[in-house]
């Protein structure tokens, strides 16, 4: 279990081997490690809280980063096995059912919002859903535009539609929807509605999402 400081550590980026779009990577004592999720400044508790899970119940060998402006949780990898695999590594997981899982959380509860407390509410949520995906860089959602489109247009159970995101963009959504949803509902009944919401994903896709989710410290929200 390592905390280690910027100075620490060197992070450069290598092209994903199957998707246009580039892999972070850390390097430490000639290790390599991945990006799995980023933290807000003030949430420094939650990372280590993440952190701890994953090296202590896990038995994963993760960093946690600490910067001033955010903290991030990289686990090893072998970048001979990312490439050989296309993807895959210690920490790698099937993306796919994850996004549509969470696409179909985020559009649920952006209809809920509108449904229970009218059109200006409903503006001011996706308002606010934009201003997180574009921050945290989510690939495919970079404008208002283009956050617009993933609540009203993309399909989630098309794999076609699919937005190219990893594993850290997954834990950020369901971070920050639970945090707004929580804020705009003001309790957390949504949340043990997910079974629910996803009963429309195939039995395979909703089994592999809730194995993910239970194995993080989502599953003590998301349940």
């Amino acid at each position: 279990m390592l905390i280690l400081k910027r100075q620490d550590v060197e992070i450069s980026s290598i092209q994903h081997p199957k998707r246009e779009q580039k892999i972070p990577i850390l390097k430490y004592q000639e290790q390599s490690f991945r990006l799995i999720s980023v933290f807000a400044a003030n949430q420094a508790e939650e990372a280590k809280s993440f952190w701890r899970d994953l090296t202590d119940h896990q038995g994963k060998f993760c960093i946690l980063l600490e910067e001033p402006d955010r903290h991030s949780v990289w686990g090893r990898i072998r970048l001979e096995q990312l490439n050989a695999q296309g993807g895959g590594a210690e920490t790698e997981v099937n993306v796919v059912p994850l996004t549509q899982a969470g696409l179909l959380l985020l559009q649920t509860i952006y209809l809920d919002v509108e449904d229970l407390l009218g059109t200006r509410q409903a503006k001011q949520f996706q308002k606010d859903i934009a201003a997180i995906l574009i921050d945290w860089s989510f690939p495919k959602a970079d404008s208002p535009a283009s956050v617009e489109k993933l609540l009203l247009k993309i399909d989630p159970l098309d794999i076609r539609q699919i937005p190219p995101w990893e594993e850290h963009h997954l834990i950020r959504l369901l971070q920050e929807l639970y945090r707004l949803g929580k804020d705009y509902f003001g309790n957390a009944n949504f949340a043990e509605e997910a079974k629910d919401i996803l009963q429309d994903l195939p039995d395979k896709e909703q089994q592999q999402f809730f194995a993910w989710l239970q194995q993080s410290p989502l599953g003590k929200q998301w349940h």
